[in-house]
């Protein structure tokens, strides 16, 4: 099986994050390119630079950074490689992905090239799912949303399974404030549930919907 490029500039990305390094040198191909480029629009990196060393080119990022009282930190910068060699991962347009409520990018790779989720939407086109992207960006402060959903399973450990009124199920937990009120969360209750943007897959549990408060 062939090398997986997508792979390997998104573990380099995702290592060199981590690390806190200012900079990170992935190979160029056109794949590459244009993957930095979306990288760059969508300001999840502070530049990039074509280098020739010994006839190959490589593509130099330079990751962002924000400041606060206590000094300069990286940004959280979050990869995922979707579609592999192996197993390809295919969608139409109207089944794409939306990543944190839109916070985050879908890449996707098109009869039309290689763009966002965003952009396949408007052309109104599919294709094969390469990664998602999400992180912090400077300027970004920390939000989250209010959801309201159904618990539909209590689990060890003070969990539930939600399901929310999107019909996304995620796992939810209850906040200090509702165990500190004696307040029992059941199977069947309606909840309101607070979900950071950065990890859409869980979320606090912060009140318990009445039956008045539902119907009105």
């Amino acid at each position: 099986m062939g090398r997986d490029t997508i792979a390997d500039i998104i573990t380099s990305i995702r290592n060199a994050d981590m690390d806190r390094k200012v900079t990170v040198r992935i190979a160029s191909t056109n794949i590459t390119e244009n993957i930095v480029k979306i990288l760059l629009r969508e300001g999840f990196i502070e530049n990039v630079r074509k280098h020739q060393e010994s006839n190959k080119y490589f593509l130099v990022l330079t990751l962002r950074h924000r400041r606060n009282r206590k000094g300069t930190y990286r940004t959280i910068l979050n990869l995922k490689r979707i579609s592999r060699p192996g197993l390809r991962i295919y969608s139409n347009y109207q089944r794409i992905p939306r990543i944190l409520g839109g916070m985050g990018i879908v890449i996707l790779s098109t009869s039309r090239g290689i763009m966002t989720d965003r952009e396949a939407r408007l052309e109104r086109i599919g294709g094969e799912i390469l990664c998602y992207i999400w992180g912090v960006l400077p300027g970004m402060k920390e939000q989250k949303w209010i959801h309201e959903g159904l618990i539909t399973e209590s689990l060890p450990n003070g969990m539930f399974r939600v399901r929310l009124d999107n019909e996304n199920m995620i796992l939810g937990y209850v906040s200090g404030k509702i165990r500190r009120s004696f307040i029992r969360i059941l199977p069947g209750d309606r909840v309101k549930i607070e979900v950071s943007r950065y990890d859409s897959s869980k979320g606090r549990i912060i009140y318990r919907i009445r039956n008045k408060d539902s119907n009105n």
